[in-house]
């Protein structure tokens, strides 16, 4: 097992990475204020993992209470979190009892964000089974749901007691699944870490074909990296803004194709080619760092053309995300691979960007 630790003072968590922890539920209720909790899953993973990681808390003396909801992007919604409410309520859940995420990363945003409002918060903790959750989005506390209008606009920055990431879950990821997480993993080394895009590029067949090694090295890298931006900038208000590269593309796909066409990897994916494309169009990025990032994404089995929305589509969808201040739109460019910054982009070359895309929604 592989311990790193997400640092914010005195909410400051540890994040657990190894083979076998689901069974280790001694990690997790060191971290509970009660003898109780609520295991939120889906439909999917529930059936895999949610009788065993009852068992391992029943041997701790834990009680459980189990929430399982629909699958997919598309629940990510009012009514599923009302269905996770009228549970708590049921069951009269009290305000020490903890609410557990199990499954990808759906589950773990929704249920966060029930346990940040529920009696105005509740303890919480993320156990992740997709490579995505593992690498992102059960790191750092963001909590949301969807809008019709624009994906994770509803939420609150909320974080867990602790993050379990047993790597066995990825042993029943599917090849898809597991493509779309990788999208993640490609992003930090983008960003900030070249040396790590260049292991990826000699060590992708190794994550393809689920190699233990590698996946734990990817995972406690991402995360690390993850960690040390949310460390520095909890609350996104400067350099995590960096972990939004291709986001602000790809989350205008998400919303313009309905969520759940598009997996968030995918759609990332597709996002960060635009982005490239875009900082190269802009003077900043060379032609050949664009050719290594598109072909490492697509040797991961990944989409790298955005699908032809239109380009008042785009700017309509992009003009609700996050990033948009006093009406100007800001996105994540590169200076090269491992480079990154926020900057504005003029429309004429986000024009010529976006009239490439080729895939029909």
């Amino acid at each position: 097992m592989r311990t790193l630790n997400v640092d914010l003072a005195d909410r400051s968590y540890p994040i657990h990475i190894g083979a076998g922890l689901l069974s280790q539920a001694d990690l997790v209720t060191a971290h509970l204020p009660q003898k109780r909790a609520v295991i939120v899953t889906n439909e999917t993973v529930g059936p895999l993992y949610l009788d065993a990681l009852t068992r391992a808390f029943a041997a701790q003396d834990v009680s459980v209470v189990q929430i399982v909801i629909a699958d997919g992007e598309a629940h990510k919604s009012w009514q599923t979190l009302n269905t996770i409410f009228d549970a708590l309520l049921e069951h009269r859940c009290e305000r020490r009892t903890a609410i557990v995420a199990l499954g990808g990363g759906v589950v773990g945003d929704i249920a966060g964000f029930a346990a940040a409002v529920y009696q105005r918060g509740v303890p919480f903790v993320q156990i992740p089974t997709t490579l995505l959750a593992q690498v992102d989005s059960a790191v750092g506390g963001k909590t949301a749901i969807n809008h019709p209008l624009g994906k994770n606009m509803i939420g609150a920055f909320y974080q867990p007691r602790v993050v379990l990431a047993d790597t066995d879950t990825l042993r029943t990821l599917p090849k898809r699944e597991l493509a779309a997480g990788l999208a993640e993993v490609i992003k930090y080394g983008l960003i900030r870490d070249r040396s790590f895009f260049d292991w990826l590029e000699d060590n992708l067949d190794a994550l393809l074909a689920k190699e233990p090694s590698a996946l734990a090295h990817a995972i406690e890298h991402s995360c690390r990296n993850k960690a040390e931006i949310v460390g520095l900038d909890e609350r996104e208000t400067g350099v995590r803004a960096l972990l939004n590269f291709g986001h602000t593309f790809g989350h205008a796909i998400e919303a313009g194709t309905g969520f759940g066409t598009w997996l968030h990897g995918e759609a990332v994916a597709a996002g960060m080619v635009l982005a490239a494309r875009l900082s190269q169009r802009m003077g900043h990025m060379e032609a050949a760092d664009v050719a290594r990032t598109v072909e490492l994404l697509a040797r991961a089995g990944l989409p790298v053309e955005a699908p032809d929305l239109g380009l008042e589509r785009y700017l309509d969808l992009m003009g609700h995300d996050k990033k948009v201040e006093g009406g100007r739109l800001k996105f994540v460019l590169l200076d090269g691979v491992g480079s990154a910054f926020v900057g504005e982009a003029p429309q004429a070359a986000l024009a010529a960007v976006l009239d490439r895309p080729a895939v029909h929604a």
